[in-house]
């Protein structure tokens, strides 16, 4: 059997397991082999694996939870450690936007549907606004440069992270309005089919073990990370590698206390519009899944 894997540049526990030996150096005792498929949208996560295109995905905190809303049986399996660094929402230091309430009636740049929009959403309830009433959320367009659109005073906030809000740190223009860790837990998430996890939830720690090694490995060689991902993904080395040396680089397993993160998000969600019906998260938690997970995180690299 060949187990297939999602990759998009938005996970980078993923895209660097997509360059690295250990899928299936962890799939061969067991008699498989891996796969990867490469798509640009990490939104979409949930929608393949319920097509059987990819067999096990991961995301940011938001598409796990808008793909169950979508009616996708999808399970947790692991999440990374919390990533208080990993982004922020910026705004011009010169500008009027002092605080997230000055925010309302302004276009805020993000890419919709990722935990960005987890970021934005609980930052305006925590004030009393709505990310579906008082704010207009913007996708980036391929092209637009928003650190000029933020000077030039075109849009009021603009999420950002890896390489990008390393570079706009670096000119001193931009305040961090909202720093990730200070609203979310901003988890990298990794989840699967429920008729997967149930019937091979060795496999799931197998996959659990290939990522942590690889994890292991950009922890270890970051200014060589660095480097594939600006030949990749544009940018410069260095900025790439601030981004990445930001990040825990640590799996844990998919437990209730992360559910509870989920489902406080999952709410806020459903009482915005932003999904069409509540949520109870714990649906997609199989808790069988917590002990083979931690035993393979557990592992000697």
């Amino acid at each position: 059997m060949t187990v297939t894997l999602g990759v998009h540049a938005s996970n980078p526990s993923l895209y660097y397991l997509a360059r690295l030996p250990y899928l299936d150096e962890e799939l061969a005792p067991l008699g498989e082999t891996g796969a990867f498929h490469h798509y640009a949208d990490g939104t979409r996560t949930g929608a393949l694996l319920a097509e059987g295109v990819i067999d096990f995905g991961g995301t940011g905190s938001t598409p796990p939870i808008t793909a169950q809303a979508a009616g996708h049986d999808l399970v947790y399996a692991a999440v990374s450690a919390p990533r208080p660094d990993h982004g922020a929402l910026l705004v011009l230091d010169s500008g009027p936007v002092r605080t997230v309430a000055d925010l309302k009636g302004g276009t805020v740049v993000l890419s919709v549907g990722s935990w960005q929009t987890h970021l934005l959403a609980k930052a305006l309830h925590a004030q009393g606004l709505s990310y579906g009433e008082d704010v207009t959320p913007a996708r980036p367009a391929a092209g637009e440069d928003q650190a000029r659109r933020l000077r030039d005073g075109e849009i009021a906030g603009w999420i950002a992270q890896g390489a990008e809000l390393a570079a706009a740190r670096r000119t001193g223009e931009f305040r961090e309005l909202v720093r990730t860790g200070d609203v979310i837990t901003d988890r990298s998430v990794f989840f699967t089919r429920r008729d997967f996890a149930t019937g091979r939830p060795e496999v799931v720690a197998a996959i659990a073990t290939a990522l942590r090694r690889a994890d292991a490995w950009v922890a270890a060689n970051p200014a060589e990370a660095a480097a594939i991902a600006a030949e990749n993904l544009g940018g410069t080395a260095a900025d790439w590698q601030a981004a990445l040396v930001a990040l825990p680089w640590r799996l844990e397993p998919a437990t209730a206390g992360f559910v509870a993160e989920q489902q406080e998000a999952a709410d806020i969600f459903h009482g915005v519009g932003f999904i069409d019906r509540a949520l109870t998260v714990a649906d997609a938690h199989l808790s069988a899944l917590e002990a083979p997970v931690a035993a393979a995180l557990a592992k000697a690299v």
